[in-house]
């Protein structure tokens, strides 16, 4: 029976989220069990894709990439894949009838990662940030409202920011590894090489201004969601508030991160907000 294999494909994505990020994971178990599942086979392909063109040094990541895309659109038109990440996204997509232009806005961007290096304006930073982040935030959002249009469009913007804010904190955290391993540079019109306090208070404010548009829309997501994206985003602004008190010498020197004590505080102020209705 196909129920058995789908099953196994799911577990499967359980275990990519849970081995790959251990904060998304615990936000994603604040959400209710009926979208769960959905949002780990989510991440599990956003996963697979980004290992591909970011840590598979020693292979051919270019065939790599193609071999998963080519698998990924048969996934998608037979309804099924031997590839178990890929079983379980189709099984998503094809359920919340997700917008094949957001999967295809997706694997553009990480095709970038696979030549590109630089991004000098900010009409091609806020492009990669579109394909690598905000569609990612949309496609949670079209599991988050159930087949609702309405609330789709209504909660569109503040979904997409909510994940450039995700995105561009991960950006500034992981400065080093970008920048000294891959040879990225993501922020337009920073060197940073000398990243300087001006500059990264800039770039802060830019995140600080993500994060409150994105907010507005965590406080009109349907209860299913509503508390498991609102953990994500404490953590995240947790992350923020560290990078913010963080020298930009450090930054670019260590990567910064919320020890698992504070995640726990995090998790307890997150579910009393939460009951008390103050989000």
């Amino acid at each position: 029976m196909k129920s058995i294999f789908d099953n196994v494909s799911f577990d499967c994505s359980i275990k990519v989220t849970k081995a790959y990020s251990t904060s998304f994971s615990s936000a994603v178990k604040m959400l209710a069990p009926s979208i769960r599942q959905d949002i780990y086979n989510i991440y599990g392909f956003v996963r697979f894709a980004d290992e591909i063109v970011d840590t598979f040094h020693d292979y051919d990541k270019e065939a790599l990439f193609s071999q998963f895309e080519n698998e990924l659109s048969l996934a998608l038109s037979q309804k099924i894949s031997l590839n178990p990440i890929l079983n379980s996204f189709q099984h998503t997509v094809n359920k919340y009838n997700i917008p094949m232009e957001l999967i295809d806005a997706f694997m553009h961007s990480m095709k970038l990662d696979l030549h590109k290096s630089v991004y000098t304006t900010v009409e091609e930073y806020n492009q990669y940030i579109y394909g690598s982040a905000d569609v990612v935030g949309l496609m949670c959002l079209k599991v988050f409202v159930n087949g609702n249009d309405e609330k789709y469009e209504e909660l569109k913007h503040s979904a997409m920011r909510l994940g450039s804010a995700f995105q561009k904190v991960n950006f500034l955290r992981d400065l080093k590894a970008d920048f000294e391993d891959l040879s990225r540079t993501y922020f337009p019109n920073t060197d940073l090489s000398r990243l300087d306090e001006a500059s990264k208070q800039q770039i802060i404010a830019e995140i600080q201004a993500d994060f409150d548009a994105g907010f507005e829309g965590i406080q009109k997501l349907p209860i299913e969601a509503k508390f498991g994206v609102y953990t994500a985003y404490i953590y995240y602004k947790k992350l923020l508030s560290k990078l913010k008190k963080t020298p930009s010498v450090e930054i670019k020197n260590t990567r910064i991160r919320v020890p698992d004590y504070e995640k726990v505080g995090l998790l307890a102020k997150c579910y009393l907000n939460y009951r008390l209705n103050i989000l």
